[in-house]
């Protein structure tokens, strides 16, 4: 608790501070995660005093304006090998006492890793851009770290901190301590910054509720349609012909269904919802597997489900189709839809409840996109609605690796109360350790 108010009063006198630093301490002075922390509240580049070899004053300075200039909550930081920084724990340590969302790089010795709050960058993505960093054997600090923020600034989702103001990019050694301003400007300016960051958060809350509800109408039709599907099928484990094949791919429809009625219950997050809709996708293929045994057919090959309506089950073909004022895209269809296109027709889309009346969901915006996500995945989704309304909200990489919500999300103020299982990417998920390797240690460098 102790350390914890300590840097909490750090960020503030930062927050109230215009810009102005103390003297770098000496090379040789111990330093640690805190003081990575405070700087971090200043700005989006630190360079520990005892690793300004590998990062010049100039270089941290280029790449923080290059940071700011996006308005991105990206942190890199260079720092020695050094007891001060435990490889297997840094990371985890400043993103904690930062109490910022947003994604963290560490250049540690020779190694490097990253993680991300999930709202900010997927854990996909950032594995991803950290093995990028890695690849190809060791470069210098500053081509590494150029190299990674270039490459992750385009994901982002969210904004830069409100703190980072100034003229003072935190970049070289001279942002290596806490700014010590006291007085009532310091107070006055942290408390503004503080009742923002609430009012922030309070709206994103408030609107991840709004868009919950929205989002637990379509799902809720989707689980009871899947329940009257059930019904339609009308199996008995016991009947004639029946046997462990289609007993199992019964089972597995009735645990979808069960599973997808839990953890809608249990949803808090619009991206909770992937989960159900992946639960109902899986449980549908289960029962078109059943049917297809109980009449002697050939089974069907997995693939995704209608793009018109995943209510319609697995899709039988690629078919192209043209959104209204769009380009020509090919799309999963169910042999229904399938044959409405080759008619001429229009295929029976899935549409929900928008400001504007009944839209297909393609056309009703971002908040579709959990729903969406999870019936078709990350990868395909954003190609399959390339120039709709839904389809410009989730053609980042960010999304392509999770499908999160967007939003104003990033940078916002979490102090330490944040979910650290939130918090991800790179080497993380293997034991802490950074590189991303199996022994989770640290990989390139120079």
């Amino acid at each position: 608790m102790g350390h914890r108010r300590t840097t909490t009063i750090a960020g503030v006198l930062l927050a109230g501070s215009a810009a102005a630093f103390v003297a770098a301490p000496a090379a040789e002075a111990a330093t640690g995660p805190g003081t990575v922390a405070a700087a971090f509240k200043g700005g989006p580049v630190y360079v520990d005093p005892r690793a300004s070899d590998q990062l010049s004053g100039a270089q941290a300075n280029a790449l923080a304006d290059k940071i700011k200039k996006a308005d991105k909550p990206l942190f890199v930081a260079v720092l020695p090998n050094s007891a001060d920084f435990p490889r297997d724990s840094v990371l985890r340590t400043v993103r904690t006492d930062t109490g910022i969302g947003g994604l963290y790089a560490i250049r540690l010795g020779s190694g490097f890793n990253a993680g991300a709050d999930s709202s900010v960058l997927s854990r996909q993505a950032v594995s991803h851009l950290t093995s990028a960093a890695k690849a190809g054997g060791p470069v210098s600090a500053a081509t590494q770290l150029d190299t990674f923020v270039d490459q992750a600034l385009p994901q982002l989702r969210g904004s830069a901190p409100a703190s980072w103001h100034g003229d003072s990019g935190g970049g070289g050694p001279g942002s290596a301590t806490a700014l010590v301003v006291l007085g009532a400007v310091a107070v006055a300016g942290a408390a503004g910054v503080y009742t923002v960051s609430r009012r922030t958060r309070a709206r994103r809350i408030s609107q991840e509720r709004e868009a919950l509800e929205r989002l637990r109408v379509v799902v809720d039709e989707d689980i009871t349609a899947f329940g009257e599907e059930l019904d339609r099928l009308d199996f008995r484990p016991g009947e004639p012909g029946a046997d462990d094949a289609m007993r199992a791919d019964y089972a597995r429809g009735l645990d979808a269904y069960e599973t997808a009625k839990a953890d809608m219950a249990a949803a808090r997050h619009p991206d909770d919802v992937r989960k159900v809709t992946s639960a109902l996708e899986d449980g549908r293929f289960a029962l078109a597997s059943l049917a297809a045994r109980r009449g002697g057919e050939p089974l069907p090959e997995r693939r995704p489900p209608c793009f018109f309506d995943p209510r319609h089950g697995p899709s039988v073909r690629d078919e192209e189709w043209t959104p209204p004022g769009g380009v020509p895209r090919s799309v999963p269809v169910c042999a229904a839809d399938g044959a409405r296109l080759d008619d001429g027709g229009q295929p029976a889309g899935r549409t929900v409840d928008t400001v504007y009346g009944r839209r297909p969901y393609w056309e009703a915006g971002p908040v579709y996109g959990p729903w969406a996500g999870g019936y078709f995945g990350g990868g395909l989704l954003p190609g399959l609605l390339f120039g709709t309304l839904l389809g410009s909200a989730l053609t980042g990489p960010a999304y392509a690796a999770d499908g999160s919500y967007g939003g104003d999300v990033g940078g916002d103020v979490t102090g330490a109360d944040f979910d650290p299982g939130d918090f991800g990417g790179g080497g993380f998920g293997d034991g802490g350790g950074f590189g991303g390797g199996g022994d989770g240690g640290f990989g390139g460098g120079f």
